[in-house]
């Protein structure tokens, strides 16, 4: 649906002989030698390199910008060419062109079509919320479909569990709803789970749904909602993903910025940051103003000390509702804008995650039984298929040791086999 963060815009094309050519540019015989004689590319290892790079940071990110100037810069392939070819490659661009719109139709028609089931499963996640809160009980129909999912899944693990599983006895008779329901399944969603702190952990119990609502422009909103609790006020928490007016390259959306809602924490329960106290000695220069007590004949020092309280940030998982902002164009410092992009990017891709994955399918998550799926998705993603290739090597070492030995015998062979030759000659 969206495309990955590219909050700069860079005049970038794909590899083609305009910009790649396939040959190095010829030299001419009248060419110089480079005066510079006494260094030489194999004087210099790796080793070495990398300290020169380490110790000039402004020559690296000197270097990366001359670098990335180059890139789309016309190697002069394309204006060489017989003007009817050029001529036809016009023509291409422009049949491109007409395909690029059509890309970006078929973006906005998926989009409205999402909105359009979306609005069917809003009613679904509204009866979700109110089972989940105690405010009404699921109908026998609904729960015999459930049971019956839960047998089609009979393996060995699950079975095991349920004959395990406590029977509902009179203290478990007043509970009302599914306690701690988002708390569980968030903690079981991976990517979500790693930001959530044991503090963390008291306010979500208060959670009561997560859902999403569509912009109208391109762009979503999350949305959580919290009971009363003793962290902070807010009823709803928001957080907007906002995506760029102009669609990228296949037509998809490009993910621009997200904004997020201000908590209103309550005194000294602000969960995003922690106290760190520190002694520190009174250093005043003035005279005589350090007092001695004698006593016993030991010198006791009552020189003043204070202690000075300082509020720094700390991990939380509401941090997540105070989103990174996208480096300038004029920020110099590379690093610092590397980090700040994979942060972006780690951000992004949290909201997708609760927006595809979580909010879809939070009973699955709270069971745990999504985590099967995530981890076959990941087996799949590091690439299932290299082991056939690995037995096929094997497969061909086994043939070559074969080949070898067959080789051995054969060698073994010959000489017996010449000495005949030799005297039928």
């Amino acid at each position: 649906m969206s495309e990955p963060i590219r909050n700069k815009k860079l005049d970038m094309t794909a590899p083609t002989p305009q910009n790649t050519p396939s040959n190095n540019a010829p030299i001419s015989s009248h060419a110089q030698q480079p005066g510079v004689a006494s260094i030489k590319e194999e004087d210099l290892d790796r080793v070495a390199a990398a300290s020169i790079f380490a110790q000039n940071p402004k020559l690296v990110s000197m270097i990366q910008g001359k670098l990335g100037s180059l890139v789309g810069k016309s190697s002069g392939y394309i204006e060489a060419l017989p003007a009817p070819v050029r001529r036809r490659v016009a023509g291409l661009k422009g049949v491109q062109k007409e395909h690029t719109k059509l890309e970006g139709e078929f973006q906005e028609e998926v989009l409205q079509l999402e909105k359009k089931y979306f609005a069917k499963f809003t009613p679904l996640y509204e009866k979700r919320a109110k089972i989940i809160n105690g405010a009404t009980e699921p109908t026998e129909e609904e729960v015999k479909a459930g049971e019956a999912e839960d047998e089609e899944d009979d393996d060995e693990d699950e079975a095991g569990a349920k004959s395990s599983a406590p029977s509902d006895g009179a203290a478990n008779e007043n509970v009302s709803g599914i306690p701690e329901f988002w708390l569980s399944a968030m903690k079981n969603q991976i990517s979500l789970a790693e930001l959530i702190t044991d503090r963390d952990e008291i306010a979500l119990k208060s959670l009561t749904d997560i859902r999403m609502e569509y912009l109208e422009q391109p762009g979503f909103r999350l949305i959580f909602e919290f009971a009363p609790n003793e962290f902070f006020s807010n009823k709803a928490i928001t957080k907007t993903y906002f995506y760029q007016e102009e669609s990228g390259y296949g037509g998809d959306f490009i993910y621009d910025h997200a904004e997020g809602d201000k908590i209103d924490w309550l005194p000294n329960q602000d969960l995003t940051v922690k106290i760190e106290s520190k002694k520190q000695r009174n250093k005043s220069t003035q005279l005589k103003r350090q007092r001695f007590v004698v006593f016993a004949n030991y010198i006791l020092d009552t020189k003043q000390t204070r202690v000075v309280k300082k509020t720094v940030p700390t991990d939380s998982f509401f941090n997540f509702f105070n989103p990174p902002s996208a480096p300038k164009d004029d920020d110099d410092d590379a690093d610092a804008s590397s980090d700040i992009e994979e942060r972006l990017e780690l951000d992004y891709q949290l909201g997708e995650d609760i927006k595809e994955k979580l909010i879809p399918r939070a009973v699955d998550w709270f069971t745990g039984e999504a985590l099967r799926y995530e981890e076959l998705d990941d087996e799949l993603e590091e690439g299932d298929f290299e082991d056939e290739d690995d037995e096929e090597e094997d497969d061909l070492s086994d043939d070559r040791d074969e080949d070898d030995e067959s080789e051995d015998e054969d060698d073994g062979s010959k000489p017996k086999q010449e000495a005949a030759e030799c005297k039928q000659s």
